[in-house]
């Protein structure tokens, strides 16, 4: 094993010990390495990295940024242990901001993608996905963490989920309503429910019987949108299945301001419960809801006058 290779696991080793999953990103390092290696490199460059990252052709720039960043990540790693080695600066390849504008649903909205689902082939996949789009809206937790979801994560007796190394390798639990807990219940003891899932963990499952996949609820979720009738408000603005996460941050902010709550307070609970590292990146779901901005701006307003 060369040098360079041995650098790049004990690189992902020392960041998944940090709880990074780095799926994606060990496939694409081992791939520079490879590249590296064929060019006869001992020491990473600038130029090489640049080479690499910028192969693909005809593909969006951030995708370009992006493989040039996950190289600098270990490029800095490696430039600790080896001060030849060179790290390329963060405005060599720059990102372009094209950050999708959140599809903020209505409740009518929700009802109508839950009705949608009732047209679905095949009578336990019309509740798998009436259950988890009433997921996904009432706990506002990301797709990914709902489809790993097993069922001795769902207390039914204290009304909590468990959600289990998720996002950075965090895990935290869920209080819901109870309302919640007895759709996942119906939905877990429903009779249609496949009998070989007895040997399934997974809360969310097939057809046939295995754990619902990412894929599968994308393309599905795309077709209940059409069934629904719903489609984008401008060339930004399309519905997606992780705008559901942001309407229930907005609607936990809205019922703080509408019941006089300290929204600072609620703020921090709620970037919490959203299993955020930091309470900025709960900004990002706040930030496009003009009724929210509007309760704000009359609280301020309220403050200002001396009116309490």
């Amino acid at each position: 094993m060369s040098p360079l290779r041995q650098a790049l696991f004990d690189y992902l080793a020392v960041r998944r010990s940090l709880g990074f999953k780095l799926g994606r990103a060990e496939g694409l390092l081992v791939q520079f390495v490879s590249y590296a290696e064929e060019r006869g490199e001992q020491h990473l460059r600038i130029s090489t990295m640049l080479a690499w990252a910028t192969l693909p052709i005809n593909t969006h720039r951030n995708w370009l940024a992006k493989r040039l960043s996950i190289v600098r990540g270990f490029a800095s790693h490696l430039h600790t242990i080896d001060s030849a080695t060179e790290v390329p600066p963060t405005d060599l390849l720059p990102w372009q901001r094209c950050r999708a504008t959140p599809y903020l649903y209505s409740d009518d909205e929700v009802a109508s993608l839950v009705t949608a689902a009732s047209s679905l082939r095949k009578g336990y996949r019309v509740l798998t996905f009436q259950t988890l789009v009433g997921l996904l809206a009432a706990t506002g937790m990301r797709v990914g963490e709902a489809l790993a979801l097993d069922r001795n994560d769902v207390d039914v007796t204290h009304g909590v989920l468990t959600i289990r190394m998720s996002k950075f390798g965090k895990s935290r639990e869920l209080p819901v309503h109870p309302s919640t807990t007895e759709a996942l219940c119906r939905y877990l003891c429903h009779r249609d429910r496949p009998s070989v899932t007895a040997r399934v963990r997974a809360v969310f499952v097939s057809n046939t019987g295995t754990r619902l996949s990412y894929a599968n609820v994308q393309w599905t979720f795309q077709l209940l949108l059409h069934r629904a009738g719903l489609t984008r408000r401008s060339a930004a603005c399309r519905p997606r299945i992780h705008d559901l996460r942001h309407r229930f941050a907005i609607q936990t902010m809205l019922d703080a301001y509408r019941h006089g709550e300290d929204a600072e307070a609620r703020l921090a609970v709620l970037s919490t419960y959203l299993g955020h590292v930091n309470p900025k990146a709960t900004y990002w779901y706040l930030s496009a809801a003009p009724e929210l901005l509007q309760l704000a701006a009359d609280r301020l307003q309220r403050y200002l006058g001396g009116v309490s």
